[in-house]
């Protein structure tokens, strides 16, 4: 059995890949969630890390007017609470490399397209409108640019004929919710590393 992979989690909105990592832990995925960053005070997602007793740091739009200070503050948050990884997991602020350079090739992110295609806020939109065939979900590290972080997972998503762009993006986000504990069952285990070049390998 892995240890447990403690993990601080990022989050803007909802919280739905949030809770799919604490639905997983409780089936067994050798995961815990220290601490929970919410950027925004309304959201929903603070109120699921209270459900789960996981602590909260809330920030808000003054705190990121200096986003340099604001993500200092949020990594001294997390190495408090002993966070091994940062998970963003629908966090809509960008890193600083701040961050970036407190937990080099530890700070994960979601993106809801098969990068480097689709980059940006609007990847499903943007795949549904080009008419693509197959959009997908790509797992990556965060780095200074925006959406080009090594690459740790890919999963596709076919887009159907009588697909709407709200069934892909239900679609999208049923994969997400699979994807993403699986990366972090990865990672728990030991099994994922990043050469000099920036291409992440997965040992068997």
């Amino acid at each position: 059995m892995s240890e447990k992979l403690k993990i601080g989690v990022l989050l803007s909105g909802s919280g739905t890949n949030f809770q799919a990592i604490l639905d997983e832990a409780e089936k067994g995925l050798p995961v815990e969630v220290v601490k929970v960053v919410a950027s925004r005070p309304d959201a929903y997602g603070i109120e699921r890390a209270n459900a789960a007793g996981i602590p909260v740091l809330v920030m808000n739009r003054e705190k990121y007017a200096d986003p340099e200070a604001a993500d200092a503050q949020i990594v001294a948050s997390l190495q408090e609470a002993g966070a091994q990884y940062v998970v963003m997991a629908g966090y809509m602020r960008k890193v600083t490399p701040v961050m970036l350079n407190a937990f080099p090739n530890r700070v994960l992110n979601l993106h809801p397209a098969l990068l480097p295609s689709f980059k940006g806020a609007h990847a499903i939109a943007d795949a549904f409108h080009a008419g693509v065939k197959v959009t997908g979900v790509t797992v990556h590290f965060a780095n200074e640019d925006y959406d080009k972080g090594p690459i740790v997972a890919q999963e596709p998503v076919r887009v159907g004929e009588g697909d709407t762009l709200e069934t892909l993006e239900a679609n999208i986000h049923q994969v997400e919710h699979e994807l993403y504990p699986r990366v972090l069952g990865w990672l728990a285990a030991g099994r994922v590393s990043v050469d000099a070049e920036g291409k992440v390998h997965l040992a068997e």
